[in-house]
């Protein structure tokens, strides 16, 4: 609220001004969190983290882009918009649909404290896993913009065989 507050406020009276909220993108490149993810998963470790219930919001990375492309080329939109699919969904079910995806249908839970010990080694917070996140995108559907991947099934198993594609 506060970057935002200092955003809107920073340039002169009739800019345009969009600022964007993004959940996880979700791309099959090196290095992404989808790739992360996709690991555990290989790895037999994509299960459960922490009860499960904590929503996951997400964005399919071609839904991401084109999100951005609709905002730049319509100027009626203004404010703070959220990239985000319109269907976020639990934990448990997040992870066992990518592992469904990858053909892991079985994956380890990982408990609170295991996440903490690894969130330790990897200096991060557990907060970013078991923080539940249920974002949805209302003004950017409100303004036209239609998903290309709005549901995790069909996201998952796109984003699956892009990354078999190029690192298999």
């Amino acid at each position: 609220t506060s970057w935002e507050g200092a955003f809107f406020s920073s340039v002169p009276p009739g800019t345009r001004q969009v600022a964007l909220r993004s959940a996880m993108v979700m791309s099959p490149d090196r290095g992404s969190i989808f790739g992360e993810l996709l690991r555990l998963v290989r790895f037999g470790l994509g299960g459960t983290a922490g009860s499960g219930r904590q929503f996951v919001s997400w964005i399919h990375g071609e839904d991401f882009l084109r999100s951005i492309e609709y905002l730049i080329a319509h100027e009626e939109c203004a404010g703070a918009f959220n990239l985000a699919s319109p269907n976020p969904l639990p934990n448990r079910e997040f992870m066992r649909t990518l592992g469904q995806a990858w053909g892991a249908p079985l994956g380890l839970p990982a408990t609170v404290w295991m996440l903490e010990l690894g969130a330790w080694f990897l200096r991060t917070e557990t907060e970013l896993i078991l923080k539940s996140r249920r974002v949805v995108p209302g003004r950017l559907q409100q303004a036209g913009f239609e998903f290309h991947f709005p549901d995790w099934p069909a996201a998952a198993t796109d984003l699956v065989n892009r990354w078999r594609e190029n690192y298999a």
